[in-house]
């Protein structure tokens, strides 16, 4: 069941209790053809122009919607933590930064997701649409880590 909470004008964040180890959440931000399955909104795809998962490595792709509306984006791997944390700088409007933490808790991984706007008037006009976002992603996660046996 996800823990979803405004913490700052600026913040979001969310936390779920997922029934897969911490190595295989890990790997499905790590490697590119799990990543481009999961990775936005449902009804979103992916096609990454570029993708270097290491510190301060840059990705680059393009996300469409459903409605075929492109939208472009560009981060850094600002921080990677092996099975542990994931910081990504998205460096292009919108800007913010989302910190991804996994905390092993038994059999299963606490996955804790905060993104965190440089602008809290942006930060609120976009909250309808980030709320509801993020738990996609995690629900899309969850379906490929299912899918994959974890």
């Amino acid at each position: 069941m996800p823990d979803t909470n405004t913490t700052e004008d600026n913040t979001f964040t969310t936390s779920r209790r997922l029934p897969f180890p911490a190595s295989a959440i890990y790997s499905a931000f790590a490697r590119a053809e799990q990543l481009a399955a999961w990775w936005g909104p449902a009804g979103f795809s992916n096609r990454f122009e570029l993708f270097e998962f290491t510190p301060g490595g840059r990705w680059h792709f393009v996300m469409q919607g459903p409605d075929g509306q492109q939208y472009p984006n560009q981060s850094v791997f600002a921080e990677l933590e092996v099975n542990r944390k994931i910081v990504i700088r998205h460096d292009c409007a919108p800007f913010f930064t989302l910190t991804v933490e996994l905390t092993p808790l038994e059999a299963d991984t606490v996955l804790r997701w905060q993104q965190v706007f440089d602008d809290a008037d942006i930060a609120q006009a976009v909250r309808h649409i980030v709320e509801p976002a993020n738990e996609q992603n995690l629900d899309r996660l969850t379906q490929l880590l299912c899918a994959a046996g974890g």
